[in-house]
């Protein structure tokens, strides 16, 4: 036991598990905790709900760029993606699985804009830990989870505006995050695969 703790540093160490259980998860009533005090902080501090996702996307941004660089650092054979698709399936299954606990649901191509593509989840976890109050209807707090796939994504060199919708489907709502590239990026993936 202390042969291990002189050897490693803490970046080799799982983050919020013990030694002892592996499959240990930070409590979820605990993260709906400061999440809603962090939502709450922010919306004393604006004027309007555009304001607030933006704070909140800003929040989750820098999320993004650690979670992308613990990931990179723990995968000592982890390759830097240098095509958009093979990022946006990190994004949406390793990285995904590694905050959430599971994959997004689905990763979706926009038929309209081929520079679009759609990160979609059923039951994301800042929707289900913070109830919207009325005067706040349209606000959507999926935007600190934006937030953490645009750190991700420009922190790998794929500059990307995301933005969070909730849609509504039959009883249940999903969580949409489009992503839009910016056109160096998919000039640069053209010339890769071409």
């Amino acid at each position: 036991m202390s042969q291990f703790l002189s050897n490693s540093t803490i970046l080799d160490r799982p983050v919020g598990r013990s030694q002892r259980s592996a499959e240990q998860n930070v409590s979820l009533s605990a993260f709906s905790y400061l999440f809603s005090e962090m939502v709450q902080y922010h919306q004393n501090r604006v004027d309007s709900v555009s304001a607030l996702e933006h704070r909140l996307e800003a929040a989750g941004y820098g999320v993004g760029l650690k979670v992308l660089e613990l990931l990179a650092y723990r995968a000592r054979d982890y390759t830097r993606q240098t095509k958009l698709m093979n990022m946006l399936q990190f994004v949406s299954t390793t990285a995904w699985k590694a905050l959430f606990g599971k994959a997004a649901d689905s990763l979706e191509k926009s038929i309209d804009h081929a520079d679009e593509f759609m990160i979609v989840d059923y039951a994301p976890i800042t929707s289900t830990s913070v109830s919207v109050p009325a005067d706040l209807g349209g606000l959507s707090v999926d935007a600190y989870i934006s937030g953490i796939i645009a750190g991700m994504l420009q922190g790998a060199g794929f500059p990307a505006r995301v933005t969070a919708h909730t849609v509504e489907e039959g009883d249940r709502k999903k969580a949409v995050f489009l992503v839009k590239f910016s056109a160096s990026v998919m000039s640069r993936d053209a010339t890769i695969i071409g």
